[in-house]
């Protein structure tokens, strides 16, 4: 084999395995890609991403603020959907829980999971959830009704942030989709919620 033609296979290989490596890049990229945005998303409060808290602040401010509330259900879904009370107000860093109540009208069983955000944008990275039902699929028999509570609290750091220290309303927003899966982790979801400080 001469040397030209071990040079040009050998170029070949390279080019080979580079190409390679570029294809299981973008598969790679390809599935992180989700899950990386909707960490980026809860970790800036992007795009109205509300943020998850574990504990609740230890005061609250006397800056009162209301938060209204949204919901929707995506056409082809037989579900109705909505809060106990369409806006409440509340002190910055105060908790408090609002239930929704989800109805099943069709006549077989349905699952289907929610999406939410909080308008405006700037907002979401101070909506703090403990306890939600979101993005977890719940299933309902025909005329089933379930009510799910919303743990919430507005971070009293809103009120230093210099964009929106005088915003007065905030609007959470949830859409009910039909589930591609057929999960039911309801127990929790209709559990009472566990006092957080």
């Amino acid at each position: 084999m001469s040397e030209a033609v071990a040079s040009r296979t050998a170029s070949n290989r390279t080019t080979l395995v580079a190409c390679l490596a570029l294809v299981v890049a973008m598969v790679g990229a390809a599935y992180a890609a989700v899950p990386l945005y909707r960490l980026f998303c809860q970790l800036t409060g992007f795009g109205g991403t509300t943020q998850v808290a574990s504990t609740a602040p230890a005061s609250a401010l006397a800056q009162m603020i209301s938060v209204r509330f949204d919901s929707n259900v995506a056409p082809g879904l037989n579900w109705s959907f909505k809060a106990e009370t369409q806006v409440t107000k509340l002190k910055i860093g105060e908790t408090a829980t609002i239930f929704y109540k989800i109805t099943n009208h069709s006549s077989e069983p349905v699952t289907a999971q929610a999406t939410y955000n909080v308008q405006p944008d700037l907002a979401g990275s101070y909506f703090n959830k403990l306890q939600c039902f979101c993005f977890t699929d719940l299933t309902l028999k025909p005329g089933e009704t379930l009510d799910v509570p919303v743990v919430f609290f507005v971070d009293p750091a809103l009120a230093s942030d210099k964009d929106i220290s005088t915003l007065d309303t905030i609007t959470l927003s949830y859409t009910f989709f039909p589930s591609k899966s057929r999960k039911t982790p309801v127990a929790e979801l209709t559990e009472p919620p566990k006092p957080q400080l």
